[in-house]
């Protein structure tokens, strides 16, 4: 039997079968949980993705929405560029598709935050295409079955998977086939304790017949993380607090936050706290790490709480935004966590008001 056989039949035995969207040709539902699955676990995504249902059932509800929902239902899921995309995404189908998905791999490709491998698995459990995929659970199932040496991040050793991946397509089952390597990786061949005796594969496996199943696939050279340091102010008034809407690109793009400052010197801080209005008090709080792919962020959080607040002369957007309605702002998750704590314990609250 082959790979392939061996595969759909352990999918069809023990594979997973009732996540919220599968058994279903719906390519809205697809497309939103393959969007949301990249670089994130399953059992994150299922309340998010539940939720996205809930308030966008179809591409034209999500299109017609504005940025601010959508980021704002996003929030804490992380890698934010793919909220934006996402949106982007469903205008242009709407727009250009009259609101149906292409299942040409090829076309939808083309289209906003969706890559080769997201492209295909569109295609394959939407429309039944024949396409291969090949994101990081299906990189380790692949190398460690034919003992492959190398960085799959590689441009030469992910072109060799790629080919891999295709000489491995079935005529048939294709659904199955692909969520059963989904599945395996994802559950079975994992990153670490992976779970050999229950591979289908593991007769063939050329990582577990040399003893390198720790080994493979190989990791990418370590670097040092480097840490950033910002100070961020807390600046509350009335049980409102000050956001700042960060630019579209680079971290959190798109996301209200707090104003920052490169310092954290108390008279640097004391004194930029005079631009938002009469300040009754400024204290330090306890300063944390937020941890990014390629960074560390050192955050040192200052209280600042106001008798008056100023008019903002300022070119950047600012809202003064009410601390019992922070569910309705799209927040980064550490600001969120800190302002948590500040949050009043009351009801309704008046819609946040921009700054003047």
């Amino acid at each position: 039997m082959d790979l392939a056989a061996r595969l759909i039949r352990w999918q069809q035995r023990h594979g997973r079968h009732d996540l919220p969207w599968q058994n279903t040709r719906d390519a809205y539902r697809i497309w939103l949980s393959e969007i949301m699955l990249q670089q994130t676990q399953v059992a994150t995504v299922i309340p998010y993705f539940q939720r996205f249902i809930e308030r966008f059932p179809d591409v034209f509800a999500l299109a017609a929405a504005s940025q601010h929902e959508v980021m704002a239902l996003w929030s804490g899921l992380g890698y934010y560029s793919r909220a934006r995309n996402l949106h982007r995404c469903a205008q242009q189908i709407v727009t250009d598709y009259h609101g149906i998905f292409p299942s040409d791999p090829a076309l939808l490709a083309s289209l906003p935050g969706i890559g080769r491998s997201t492209s295909a698995a569109i295609a394959v459990f939407s429309a039944g295409a024949r396409a291969a995929i090949l994101d990081g659970n299906v990189k380790r199932v692949l190398c460690r079955a034919f003992g492959i040496d190398g960085y799959p991040g590689e441009k030469t050793i992910e072109t060799a998977l790629w080919q891999r991946a295709e000489t491995l397509l079935p005529k048939k089952n294709i659904e199955a086939y692909t969520q059963g390597l989904m599945d395996l990786g994802a559950t079975v061949c994992t990153r670490s304790k992976p779970d050999c005796p229950a591979c289908p594969l593991a007769a063939q496996c050329i990582a577990l017949a040399t003893g390198r199943v720790a080994e493979l696939p190989q990791r990418k050279p370590r670097k040092e993380t480097p840490e950033k340091q910002v100070t961020m102010l807390l600046v509350l008034d009335n049980h409102q607090v000050l956001l700042l809407r960060r630019p579209e690109y680079g971290i959190w793009g798109g996301l209200w936050s707090l104003p920052e400052m490169e310092t954290d010197d108390p008279a640097a801080v004391e004194q930029m706290a005079t631009a938002f209005g009469q300040v009754a008090s400024c204290q330090p709080l306890p300063s944390f790490s937020h941890a990014f792919t390629h960074f560390r962020l050192r955050i040192s959080p200052w209280l600042l709480r106001l008798e008056r607040r100023a008019t903002l002369a300022t070119q950047q957007e600012m809202v003064w935004h009410d601390l019992a309605r922070l569910d309705d702002a799209p927040l980064p998750a550490p600001v969120r966590k800190l302002l948590q704590e500040f949050k009043p314990d009351r009801g309704a609250a008046p819609a946040p008001a921009r700054a003047r």
